[in-house]
């Protein structure tokens, strides 16, 4: 079978989308000065674990779990929602632990990076694609991430104090639509 570079692109751009790591900046340079710098390289590779696990093996795991896809999407919209209140509103629902070790996991690898969201889109994305592909678009996904995650002082100097609280706030929102979105496309028939 040939490959198909068209099909790369188009897997490539949907991760791109639904990771949306250039919207997710605001949150991750206030979660970098909460807790005194973010491990970049351990948070990709994190959720590129996470993203090519749930490749293979998603649905099987939730199932062993007595798990849905539904479901697991409607936690990640919760914390996700969580994350967009603290933008919005300035309150500090995370307490910083100080421990960059557990926050490169929870909320940065996932749900930030490698949320709900993105594992099920990996997971459903194997209905019309190939593995190969796939994997090829988490990567070229992951060095944008890493690129991103490294450049975050350089972006915040870039927009300063001010643009940053606005662009905090605008992408607060924006992350509160993306977890009621989830939510209500998940959320129906799980409560009986």
């Amino acid at each position: 079978m040939a490959f198909n570079f068209g099909e790369l692109l188009t897997v490539t751009f949907t991760l791109f989308a639904v990771i949306d790591i250039v919207g997710s900046v605001p949150i991750l340079i206030s979660l970098k000065e909460k807790m005194g710098g973010i491990r970049e390289l351990r948070a990709t590779f994190i959720s590129g674990a996470l993203m090519v696990l749930f490749l293979f093996g998603g649905e099987a795991f939730l199932n062993l779990l007595g798990l849905d896809v539904k479901s697991f999407a409607v936690g990640g919209s919760i914390v996700i929602f969580i994350l967009g209140l603290e933008m919005v509103l300035g309150v500090e629902f995370f307490k910083s632990e100080k421990n960059i070790k557990a926050a490169t996991v929870v909320p940065i690898a996932f749900p930030l990076i490698a949320g709900s969201g993105t594992l099920t889109t990996v997971m459903s994305l194997k209905a019309n694609y190939g593995e190969t592909t796939i994997l090829l678009a988490i990567l070229a996904n992951l060095i944008i991430v890493f690129i991103v995650l490294k450049s975050l002082n350089a972006i915040a100097k870039l927009l300063g104090d001010a643009g940053l609280i606005a662009v905090r706030k605008f992408f607060g929102v924006i992350l509160l639509a993306i977890a009621v979105k989830i939510f209500a496309t998940n959320a129906h028939g799980l409560i009986k």
